[in-house]
């Protein structure tokens, strides 16, 4: 028997998710739950985003997570303030018993999700707890970690995922009938999702769900930025302290699998024209005079084939795909696995970007990131850039190179439903 191999399997920590006191909207103080949430902040696209939500209700999420002001000190102070004295009125206000969270989506063509929200323990890289699929941005970690300094909050929650097992059935069974209760809170947001939130604060069903997902690991679906903000702010915290946990939901994809999305690109300083240009000798490109829903189409069979790309911003939609084998010889790293060396992603940054259109993929001022395939196209045929959508990867290939500890080409990919902003809060002070 290999002793050394069983201490090491038997001492390996896990999922360590703990019951927190949740900060809540008062409905009574607000005009409606759903006038008060917010996508995630990172997925507020349209152009108007904050100025429609923050109209919305003048207690939207919003102004916490993506505060307005001139300079980032004066918009993290904003924030900070906005979050006192909204406890102070009682907008927010603290549940009394430390509980963790059933949290439900559901829309109106099938799509039901359930799952767990707590505090979970932050773990390294190394400990294979939790694993990233994808690269950060600095500047984004330190705008996060900025603001949550100045909270002492968890805002929103990061999404994860596990692969529930036999072990993990009570704690599927108890999210089951818990949902047959009469939920804290239920409403419906303007995307047409229903939500719904139980507090779960037994004793025993506490440690069932604890017990379960002690022995599971968790795949970041959803929150990269915000987990290596969590990894940041603990090292600046003397152990033990409220900064060893952060905020995250943990959805069971086994049973409740996630939809996978592409995250799309848009290039601000490079018009389609000579976006389309400088591919020449280098991809097959082929315009497209057809509506968005087909060009879609149309990029989901040539992604079957190999790397493909659509490129839009001039009325028209511009299909990408053969790649020349000796460019992509030339420009990617040979020291990855296969599966990474051929995602559409890594042909994107390493090749398109960095070879070809030599646009910096993590500079603001040329390149943002946005969910919404029809807001990418709208955007850059208004301010005369390129867009450039991508085909979505499969969970499958996500989760096999995370358990590689190979990261993916940051915004990569885009898992959800993603948890409502708003509904419940950490704060990490009270």
């Amino acid at each position: 028997m290999n002793t050394a191999g069983h201490s090491e399997a038997t001492e390996r920590r896990g999922l360590e998710l703990t019951p927190f006191r949740g900060l809540r909207y008062d409905p009574d103080r607000v005009g409606s739950l759903a006038a008060v949430t917010s996508p995630p902040y990172d997925v507020v696209v349209r152009p108007d985003g904050v100025h429609h939500l923050q109209s919305a209700d003048p207690h939207n999420i919003v102004r916490l997570i993506l505060p307005q002001a001139a300079t980032p000190s004066a918009r993290n102070d904003q924030a900070a303030k906005t979050l006192r004295r909204w406890l102070s009125e009682g907008v927010l206000t603290t549940d009394a018993r430390p509980g963790l969270y059933v949290y439900e989506q559901r829309d109106g063509n099938g799509m039901l999700q359930r799952g767990v929200i707590g505090a979970l323990r932050v773990s390294d890289p190394a400990e294979q707890v939790v694993l990233p699929h994808e690269d950060v941005m600095p500047h984004i970690v330190a705008d996060r970690a900025a603001l949550m300094r100045a909270t002492s909050a968890n805002l929103e929650p990061l999404l994860l995922t596990y692969r529930g097992d036999d072990s993990t059935t009570a704690t599927a069974d108890l999210i089951e009938r818990t949902a047959e209760q009469p939920p804290l809170l239920a409403t419906t947001t303007e995307d047409g999702f229903s939500h719904r939130l139980w507090a779960v604060t037994a004793p025993a069903d506490l440690t069932t769900i604890q017990s379960d997902l002690a022995r599971q690991q968790a795949l970041i679906a959803d929150g990269h930025h915000r987990w290596a903000t969590y990894r940041r702010l603990r090292t600046e915290h003397p152990s033990p302290s409220p900064w060893d946990h952060g905020l995250v939901l943990l959805v069971d994809t086994a049973r409740y699998p996630l939809r996978v999305r592409a995250i799309h690109r848009l290039l601000h300083d490079l018009p389609v024209g000579d976006a389309v240009a400088a591919l020449d000798g280098h991809f097959r490109v082929r315009r497209l005079e057809v509506p968005l829903p087909e060009a879609l189409e149309t990029l989901a069979d040539a992604a079957c084939a190999g790397n493909a790309f659509l490129l839009a911003g001039d009325g028209a939609f511009h299909l990408v795909d053969h790649p020349d084998p000796d460019l992509l010889a030339r420009t990617i790293p040979a020291d990855r696995p296969t599966a990474w060396r051929t995602l559409d992603a890594t042909v994107l940054h390493a090749t398109l970007l960095d070879h070809v259109w030599r646009i910096p993929e993590d500079s603001p001022a040329h390149i943002t990131y946005i969910h919404d395939t029809a807001a990418t196209v709208a955007k850059a045929e208004r301010d005369g850039g390129t867009a450039v959508l991508m085909h979505p990867v499969r969970e499958e290939v996500v989760r096999d190179l995370a358990r590689q500890g190979v990261t993916m080409p940051r915004k990569s990919t885009s898992f959800g439903p993603k948890p409502a902003s708003g509904l419940v809060l950490r704060a990490l002070d009270l």
